[in-house]
């Protein structure tokens, strides 16, 4: 496994908010604040330590502002696109003497401000959208109509999902609530007719998360002030469970609140059945593989007791984790890709590709060897849908916590961290447990950027290093299957900055490292919303107004406006020789 942050013009230096990878081939389509959809050629480079080839095809001139969503359909003859200001484009893919070209097929507005989020039904049929005029809406797409429209959030939807199974679509508001709607068809001139009734509202937490604790109520999401415009949820392939972002809980009432994704059982949709805690950034998005693969028999004692293994991702503002149904820590980490934050992920139909983007204009590529993530699992060899009320994720009357490590330490060493400076030359080893983390010198590694880049992130240190010419590079390698990999980066304001980094993995992981973002976007917390109080209701009426629509547009556009264009000269850097810091020891949390 390889991976590390394509140096390219993606968007112009611009916010890259959304990509998808086409259902049936290498294809990836990237969109964001140039208001283009762009279409790129990924093949592998040939090299074990290089990263794949990145080829420019076409793009789509369309829109008059930034995309913020771009979604394929189930057979890749359709792509959806939603933007600021509530437009939503369907584009057809026609073959020509000349080759493929995509056309727009209809335009369906509906909503009143930006879309956020959309997704399609599994058979292409329909559309699900949200959007900050609080709404989601489902669409007919052979009509080009609005079939219904859900406006019970009270603040923005920023995340939205469909149940493979067609029973049920989810929504992720900034109100701290997750709606889960039901279809209830009900029949008009004899034609029966989808109609989604709000069937769990899920905002606090009824019981205690942990054993010993007080039962008291706390909301399970963060408030609007989380900064960023995405809450990007999903279900699995299967529908056996929802995996939800954005989740923050605490393990007590005087403790600190704790970054977590949430996962829902199919069984039991009005409470988290497994929580994963994420150290000290929030989850913005989370992506499952689309491939299903075998067990490998490693951990009987498993929280999930399904006959295959599902693979997913989870994106905070600054990392990502990769985990599967039979392993209960990520199979791997990675951090320290992006100056700003991570907006969107995507795999790969085969399973070879991941592919992340972000708000500093670049996106990263994680690629996988043939069966490094496991043998393919044949739906011959048993069913993979379930019914309803026979979900296979192990619930309990208690909430389980995936022990990625002592929260406590994580969050205080989080903040240690985040005080010092970045140094990105950091090399990890990981033998059975999670080993020692060290600090190795004397290797060099190069890397050509090209195009011209605007970040949001630290600016002065980011032009320091275009000034010396150093290259963003990361190299994963993975000696054999998935055993792990963490990225644990270090600060370090009176080293000079360089940004190589080298991972090595020789066995499994056992819990998630600390993870952490080189540095946030500026100003972007003062640019969010106006609060909302406790129980998630809006404080004034004036968050609904053009203000409040200019705020998002300011955050999008802060790139762009903090820096010009830097041009990078290819030089080798070497890897700084830094003592390695003292790590935390992860520990079980009594579930």
């Amino acid at each position: 496994m390889k991976g590390g942050t394509v140096q390219i013009s993606w968007h112009d230096g611009k916010p890259v908010l959304t990509l998808d990878f086409h259902p049936h081939s290498a294809t990836l389509a990237t969109a964001g604040a140039d208001f283009d959809i762009k279409f790129w050629q990924i093949k592998p480079a040939g090299s074990p330590k290089k990263l794949p080839v990145v080829s420019y095809l076409s793009n789509l001139s369309y829109h008059s502002s930034a995309v913020n969503v771009i979604r394929f359909s189930s057979s890749g003859e359709l792509l959806a696109s939603g933007a600021d200001g509530g437009d939503l484009i369907i584009w057809k893919l026609h073959s020509t003497d000349a080759g493929q070209t995509w056309k727009v097929l209809k335009m369906l507005r509906s909503h009143h401000k930006d879309i956020l989020d959309l997704q399609w039904s599994t058979d292409a049929t329909y559309i699900i959208s949200g959007s900050v005029d609080n709404c989601c809406i489902i669409w007919d797409v052979n009509k080009g109509t609005n079939l219904q429209t859900l406006d019970t959030h009270a603040h923005y939807v920023q995340g939205v999902a469909w149940d493979p199974l067609g029973k049920y679509v989810t929504s992720l508001s900034s109100d701290r609530t997750c709606r889960i709607y039901m279809n209830k068809p009900h029949k008009s001139k004899g034609i029966e007719k989808i109609n989604y009734v709000c069937q769990q509202v899920i905002s606090k937490a009824d019981q205690p998360l942990f054993k010993n604790s007080k039962e008291t109520k706390f909301h399970l999401f963060h408030d609007e002030t989380l900064p960023s415009f995405f809450r990007r949820l999903a279900w699995s392939p299967d529908g056996s469970f929802l995996l939800v972002p954005a989740g923050s809980y605490k393990i007590s009432t005087a403790s600190e609140s704790v970054n977590a994704a949430y996962i829902f059982s199919r069984k039991d949709l009005s409470r988290p059945a497994i929580q994963l805690p994420c150290a000290s950034k929030a989850v913005v998005a989370v992506r499952f593989c689309p491939i299903f693969f075998k067990l490998r028999g490693t951990n009987s004692a498993g929280l999930f007791k399904f006959p295959y293994r599902i693979i997913f991702a989870v994106a905070t503002l600054n990392s990502l984790y990769i985990y599967d149904t039979e392993s209960t820590s990520p199979i791997a980490v990675l951090a320290g890709l992006h100056y700003a934050a991570i907006t969107d992920i995507t795999w790969s139909s085969d399973a070879h590709y991941l592919a992340l983007s972000s708000q500093d204009g670049f996106c990263s590529l994680v690629e996988f060897e043939n069966d490094e993530l496991g043998s393919p699992y044949s739906l011959s060899e048993g069913k993979v849908s379930n019914k309803d009320g026979r979900s296979t994720v192990q619930t309990t009357n208690d909430t389980v916590t995936v022990p990625t490590g002592n929260v406590s330490a994580v969050l205080a060493e989080s903040k240690k961290m985040e005080s010092e400076d970045t140094a990105d030359d950091v090399v990890i080893e990981a033998s059975g447990n999670i080993g020692a983390v060290v600090t190795e010198s004397g290797k060099t590694v190069t890397q050509e950027k090209a195009g011209m880049i605007q970040s949001t992130g630290n600016l002065a240190d980011f032009r320091k290093n275009e000034a010396a010419g150093k290259a963003v590079y990361m190299v994963i390698e993975a000696t054999g299957d998935v055993g792990g990999v963490i990225a644990d980066t270090r600060k370090n304001e009176a080293e000079e900055k360089t940004d190589d980094m080298v991972i090595e993995t020789t066995g499994s992981i056992d819990a998630a490292e600390l993870d952490r973002r080189k540095a946030e976007p500026e100003d972007k917390a003062e640019k969010q919303p106006a609060n909302l109080d406790s129980d998630g209701k809006q404080t004034e009426a004036k968050e609904k107004t053009k203000t409040l629509q200019s705020s998002l547009d300011g955050i999008k556009s802060g790139a762009e406006e903090k820096a010009g264009p830097q041009l990078f000269n290819p030089k080798s850097t070497p890897i700084s020789n830094k003592p390695a810091k003292k790590r935390i020891t992860p520990t079980a949390i009594d579930p």
